[in-house]
């Protein structure tokens, strides 16, 4: 009886380690499931060249998302945020409404209280122009039907770095790319 205890005691151990994190990486939540991932295909918008495809996971502390955006200036920095709707059918894309903000908070940096919730730090591109993405987002979530849930709603790329202080959006310029997050 021990014997078998112990064994499942060693099973458990196993099973949560491989649950662990890998080079920084942030680890899956143990429950996420398929329905925890999902993609936005980012489209240019308002004249620019900029897109890029980002990946999205639900995880333990928010939602991770990654990838790369393209066709930016070399050096550039760039608002990032997840907006209300999930239509990017406007040519500047404004039919993405404002940013996603469930709580009704004032706008602000991500992290710091208060801010939207689909407040996300700036992005840089490199002497390249592409802006390569690895941030959580805390507050949201990612097909749970929730309040904090994003899936269905866009992510934009502005023009111009968000100040992080200026009401409603940050005087991040404008939209010029957007996508749709979508199920994998």
């Amino acid at each position: 009886m021990k014997t078998s205890g112990s064994l499942a005691v060693v099973a458990t151990l196993a099973l949560l380690a491989g649950c662990s994190t890998v080079d920084g990486d942030v680890a899956a939540s143990p429950d996420a499931d398929a329905s925890a991932h999902a993609h936005a295909v980012l489209a240019p918008a308002s004249g620019s060249d900029v897109q890029g495809r980002l990946s999205l996971v639900g995880t333990d502390y928010g939602v991770r998302i990654t990838g790369q955006i393209t066709g930016l200036e070399p050096g550039s920095t760039h608002g990032f945020h997840i907006h209300q709707n999930g239509d990017c059918s406007a040519p500047d894309a404004s039919s993405a409404g404002g940013h996603f903000n469930p709580a009704h908070q004032p706008h602000g940096r991500a992290g710091v209280t208060p801010h939207h919730a689909g407040d996300i730090a700036n992005q840089t591109a490199n002497d390249e122009g592409v802006a390569t993405v690895d941030v959580t987002v805390q507050d949201i979530e990612l097909g749970t039907g929730g309040p904090g849930d994003v899936l269905g709603r866009a992510i934009v790329v502005h023009a111009q770095p968000d100040d992080y202080t200026s009401q409603p959006s940050g005087d991040a310029g404008a939209r010029i790319a957007c996508g749709v997050i979508t199920r994998d």
